[in-house]
């Protein structure tokens, strides 16, 4: 059955604020195999213009994701998760991700498709520090495979 159109738009709110941490970070980048010192070393950082050490580019998915889960979750929108693979991720960054944000996200639905029916969900999350400036804006697809017929 797809997914109710109706939810398109809707608003989640904003998750508990997210620790940043260097070590976190500096094992992200490891993780990924990107050894910019900009990553792991505070003063590299600092030569650069940053207060502290920053995040490779995708880190901030691991927050955002986590987030999507009160989309993914809810029991209205009907998401049958079983099914989910991710189809997409796109980011647009105001500033780099540093250690010490205190990050929170706040997840819309900004769209509902169906395709050969499998359904298809794009939720934007915005993230925003302990000021409450907007930091990054991130897009997830995830598509939910249609059923196997019997």
């Amino acid at each position: 059955m797809a997914l109710d159109q109706s939810f398109v738009g809707r608003t989640y709110p904003p998750t508990a604020p997210y620790e940043v941490g260097r070590e976190k970070i500096r094992e992200f980048a490891e993780a990924v195999g990107d050894a910019n010192p900009a990553y792991t070393d505070t003063e590299t950082a600092k030569s650069l213009g940053h207060p502290d050490v920053i995040a490779p580019p995708t880190f901030v998915f691991s927050i955002t994701f986590k987030a999507a889960r009160q989309v993914v979750e809810d029991p209205q929108l009907g998401l049958d998760y079983s099914r989910v693979v991710h189809g997409d991720q796109k980011f647009a960054y105001v500033r780099p991700v540093r250690a010490g944000d205190r990050l929170t996200v706040t997840s819309t639905i900004e769209a509902i498709k169906s395709l050969a029916g499998n359904d298809v969900l794009d939720v934007r999350g915005e993230v925003h520090d302990e000021l409450g400036e907007h930091v990054v804006t991130a897009w997830t697809k995830l598509v939910a495979r249609a059923a196997e017929e019997a």
